[in-house]
């Protein structure tokens, strides 16, 4: 099989206007559209792109089942383009999840649901959503793939070594980060560049970190969206305004990376579960 070396990657940082979902799709066919004219081969928007973040009782209102027109619309408008968006999935009357739908080839081809539910400092997922319970796979195209996984997911470790351990060629992480949305003390705008670049690093796998940018209530979303390469080098980062950014990643860095820190191969699967059989 012929493997293609380079893939072109997008992160479409957006404002989202909190509850209104008609409005935020809009915004999103516009931002797709503008991919697709660079060849955006993979888009990542950040979480909950369609809906907002401070939803509180309102994930009632902004829920939708698989089946909702408003996905199908998404699908029709991504065509071959791998394209990840934030939405609340409503998966039976009064259960929601924090997901993300990934659609090419003009189909939802796969659902990745929030495993790592944030309940500290002004965070209270816990509340409104019910946790995921599965890791997120897709093939993009010959020699390439991602894994997915939103925001807090990344602070997890065990889920993002679970989630790598597929091999994935590129990580996508759309996240909502609001400035002193932990605590005064906690920086998300130094923590998230460090998060994201020892795990691009250690894994020599590109992440593709897509944040809001603008106001949302009391709270405002810093932006910061970035394209990290196989050694967490920075291609392509987002200055303090929406912005679509792109950059193009090369499967023969992926691979020299991989060869000069083998975390993967390395990895000992056996004994860790061994290791962490005795812990609950």
């Amino acid at each position: 099989m012929h493997y293609q070396n380079k893939l072109r990657v997008g992160a479409a940082q957006i404002n989202t206007t909190l509850g209104d979902v008609d409005h935020n799709l809009e915004r999103h066919l516009a931002l797709i559209a503008e991919a697709q004219r660079d060849h955006v081969e993979l888009l990542v928007f950040p979480e909950l792109s369609l809906t907002g973040y401070r939803l509180a009782s309102r994930v009632m209102q902004v829920g939708m089942p698989l089946e909702d027109p408003r996905l199908k619309a998404l699908a029709e408008a991504c065509g071959h383009m791998q394209t990840v968006v934030g939405f609340v999935e409503e998966a039976s009357p009064g259960e929601y999840y924090n997901a993300l739908a990934i659609f090419q080839h003009g189909q939802l081809i796969a659902v990745h649901r929030k495993l790592n539910l944030p309940t500290y400092g002004g965070l209270e997922e816990g509340k409104w959503f019910t946790h995921g319970s599965e890791l997120t796979h897709t093939d993009i195209c010959p020699g390439w793939s991602a894994s997915q996984l939103i925001c807090a997911d990344l602070w997890n470790p065990a889920l993002v070594h679970a989630a790598l351990l597929a091999r994935p060629t590129v990580l996508c992480a759309p996240i909502n980060s609001a400035s002193g949305i932990v605590s005064d003390d906690f920086s998300n705008e130094e923590n998230w560049a460090l998060n994201t670049r020892f795990y691009a690093m250690t894994y020599g796998t590109p992440v593709i970190m897509a944040n809001r940018f603008g106001p949302e209530g009391e709270s405002h979303f810093w932006g910061g969206s970035r394209i990290l390469g196989p050694c967490g080098e920075t291609l392509a980062q987002a200055d303090n305004k929406e912005a679509l950014i792109v950059a193009d990643l090369s499967r023969t860095a992926i691979a020299k990376a991989r060869f000069e820190l083998p975390t993967h191969r390395d990895a000992d699967t056996p004994l860790v579960r061994e290791l962490m059989a005795g812990y609950r």
